[in-house]
């Protein structure tokens, strides 16, 4: 039996720590608990991640306490987490912290309880008589119960307390707490598997085939065209996954995908609707809680959730589905910067479990994965019931603009279209992909812009509330009516945002019902389900919205979506611009025609000739693929090299920039030749947060071995005190 436990500590991003197991815990403590330490002079929270027979650390001192009586990580997820640590260049602790949810590691928020009433004999034929002659009421509570067949929540019986003490009195019943679980969704009614059509059973046959023998099958990229039934295979291999006594995961890469998505889920499956876990952001803390915990448990066979779902603490995983796995959102943007797609892959083998990666437009990662035949590809080339895909026309703004002479929110043709479509008593979708009402307000007489004092970026002028905000910091004030530097009355309002549409949306067509989704809108919980649970029942007629609206949805009355302005983001300094406004393009467009009623969609832009707008009009991924990726061929980006991107951030001008030529010496000195270390530079968005910041970027064949080259380099490397450096494997954003 092992005496000494080698344990990480939750706020310290140093070595493993050993302390002795104290006799009565000896056959408690496992790999994975959670237990109370002894540190300096406090007592802190740590993960056991060893035990062992002997230490050679001098003056071991003992654990205070065991959190938990069971492990909280189990090992396979304790092995995910070094991994993390190794690949994305984080303290081991960092990426545990990953893997055990906040409230579950805080160890504060607990089950919660309430009052039942149980019956625990039925009366005699005799006692029966007797309280029905003296006390009616005693009756009426114990057919309650009976006809209940279980325990009955106190609170349900107003004003008979009397009854019930006089029935406890007799020991017919008794009252106690009891655990009840936060339900953060609800009861659905049941649904039917769907029949499928040749290409989804021979994609579902290849899904079963790789849940019944893991051991030889490659990671499923599933390729189909918005539309073509992937959401059914998944459904339908999950059937099998579960028919086969294992579990599954199922990732969904934004909130507002959540409502829908679970609804079916927990509609198809109905018959175990209590075996369907939810994990995602917008759930309270005693809500995730109680979900974990039926998950760890045992209590969950399908866990449905965004990126920090992949380590849901399922057992015999038999299935790992990541949908739209293209979507920017699985990557974490703090620290460990994991991406989930990544990470579900390599739990996939940890694991020993098939894994299907689904996406009309995927990455080109997973695409050159399944060119090379790391990945198996299966291609749904058609929407369900032979429908059509819908028809994009490209609306040109710069001869839109030449006949109006001023820049127009809605063309012409974007409102004759929106016409017919409130005619016939059918749904639009808006997209823009910038919240607020404006992105800037900018004079006219002397060309000043309103600048965030603390980031490198325009104020965006937000109409409800009069003010002018930084969506980097969160930054606000008051929106001027005077310019403040030659205090001109002319300053205007330069760009919009969905806020203005909307505006000019009731503006054109006052008696059309109009709502707006974005996270100004979205903020409060539950508004994502209202909203699309009134759209769904066709009391909007409009909606606008952000990139929220673009993925994911079905909406079979939807006929008409407009993407407002296709541009943004587009000409950026990130060389995925065009991926990424591609697969937004193709996304936002899937929308339409998803009923029997054919789809249209009309794409403003100034750049109608762009390859991703060309490609994405004609619905032609392969056609983008081969052009895009010679372009990244040519130019070493991914997904022909691995990249890192290190930040180097600091208030000091100087000392930053000299931090991160220091650094990238040092790196050159440590690598080989084969990887390419880039000049530091000022970051595209140069100042955030009041912090300037450089980039560095590292080019090469193994991603792994460049972070360990970082990891060796940053521990020798003394920074100074208010310098930070943050490195991302995989980068997805350059800014």
């Amino acid at each position: 039996m092992p005496e000494f436990a080698r344990v990480l500590l939750d706020q310290s991003a140093g070595k493993p720590l050993d302390y002795r197991i104290p006799e009565p815990l000896r056959d408690r403590v496992f790999v994975g608990s959670r237990v109370r330490v002894p540190l300096r002079t406090r007592v802190v929270l740590a993960t056991v991640v060893e035990t062992l027979a002997t230490s050679d650390t001098p003056g071991v001192r003992d654990l205070a306490e065991l959190v938990n009586d069971d492990a909280l990580v189990r090992p396979t997820l304790l092995r995910l987490a070094r991994w993390m640590a190794d690949y994305y260049c984080c303290p081991e602790e960092t990426a545990l912290r990953a893997v055990l949810p906040v409230v579950i590691r805080k160890a504060e928020v607990t089950h919660k309880e309430r009052l039942f009433v149980s019956l625990e004999r039925p009366p005699t034929a005799d006692e029966r008589a007797e309280i029905a002659r003296r006390a009616p009421r005693q009756i009426e509570t114990l057919d309650r119960l009976l006809a209940a067949g279980v325990p009955v929540e106190l609170a349900e019986f107003p004003g008979g307390r009397a009854a019930l003490r006089g029935l406890e009195k007799r020991g017919l019943v008794s009252v106690g707490l009891q655990r009840v679980a936060r339900d953060p969704e609800g009861q659905y009614l049941p649904s039917q598997d769907l029949t499928l059509n040749a290409e989804q059973a021979a994609a579902l046959q290849v899904v079963c085939d790789a849940i019944d023998d893991p051991s030889a099958a490659k990671p499923i990229l599933l390729h189909g065209v918005t539309g073509s039934g992937k959401t059914e295979v998944y459904l339908q291999g999950l059937r099998h996954a579960l028919a086969a006594g294992k579990s599954a995961i199922v990732l969904v890469p934004e909130i507002s995908l959540t409502p829908q998505t679970v609804e079916r889920f927990k509609s198809r499956f109905a018959d175990i609707q209590g075996q369907v876990a939810v994990l995602h952001s917008h759930l309270s803390e005693g809500e995730r809680h109680d979900e974990w915990h039926k998950i760890h448990s045992g209590g969950a066979r399908i866990v449905i959730g965004a990126r920090s779902a992949i380590f849901a603490p399922l057992e015999n995983l038999g299935l790992i589905v990541v949908d739209e796995e293209h979507e920017n959102s699985y990557k974490q943007d703090e620290a460990p910067r994991y991406h989930a797609r990544d990470v579900a892959v390599y739990r996939g083998a940890l694991e020993g479990c098939a894994v299907v990666l689904g996406s009309a437009t995927p990455a080109l990662e997973s695409f050159h994965n399944a060119r090379t035949g790391k990945y198996r590809l299966v291609d749904l080339p058609a929407r369900i019931d032979d429908r059509d895909m819908p028809l994009i026309r490209v609306v040109d703004l710069r001869l839109q603009n030449r006949q109006k002479g001023q820049p127009q929110v809605l063309s012409a043709m974007l409102c004759a279209a929106i016409e017919r479509r409130l005619a016939a008593g059918q749904q639009t979708i808006l997209f823009l992909n910038r919240r607020g009402y404006s992105s800037a307000l900018m004079c006219q007489a002397c060309g000043h812009v309103a600048q965030c004092p603390n980031c490198s970026v325009a104020l965006t002028y937000h109409r409800d509330d009069e003010r002018i905000r930084c969506h980097l910091c969160g930054h606000a004030e008051r929106a001027p009516h005077k310019c403040p530097s030659c205090r001109d009355p002319g300053i205007r309002h330069a760009g919009f945002g969905t806020q203005k549409v909307e505006e000019s949306v009731r503006r054109v067509f006052p008696a059309a019902r109009v709502t707006r989704m974005d996270a100004d809108t979205m903020a409060r919980k539950g508004s994502y389900r209202d909203t699309l649970d009134q759209f769904q029942a066709r009391k909007i007629d409009i909606l606008v919205g952000t990139q929220m609206i673009a993925k994911g949805l079905h909406f079979p009355n939807v006929t008409l979506v407009g993407i407002v302005n296709a541009d943004i983001g587009l000409h950026m300094a990130d060389f995925r611009a065009g991926e990424r406004t591609f697969q937004l393009l193709t996304q936002v467009a899937g929308r339409a025609g998803r009923g029997d009623a054919a789809g249209e969609v009309l794409v403003q832009t100034f750049t109608p000739a762009h390859p991703a707008i060309q490609h994405a009009r004609h619905h032609d991924f392969l056609g983008f693929w081969e052009q895009e990726s010679e372009f990244r061929r040519a130019f070493g980006h991914p997904p022909f090299a691995r990249f890192v991107l290190v930040t180097v951030r600091g208030e000091n001008l100087e000392r930053t920039e000299f931090t991160a030529q220091t650094l990238a010496r040092r790196l050159r000195e440590a690598l080989p030749a084969e990887v390419t270390v880039g000049d530091p530079a000022p970051a595209p968005l140069a100042r955030v947060k009041s912090e300037h910041r450089f980039h560095l970027g590292l080019r090469g064949p193994s991603a792994p071995r460049m972070s360990r080259a970082l990891r060796s380099v940053l521990a020798a490397l003394t920074l100074p005190r208010e310098i930070r450096v943050a490195v991302d494997v995989d980068a997805l954003h350059l800014l």
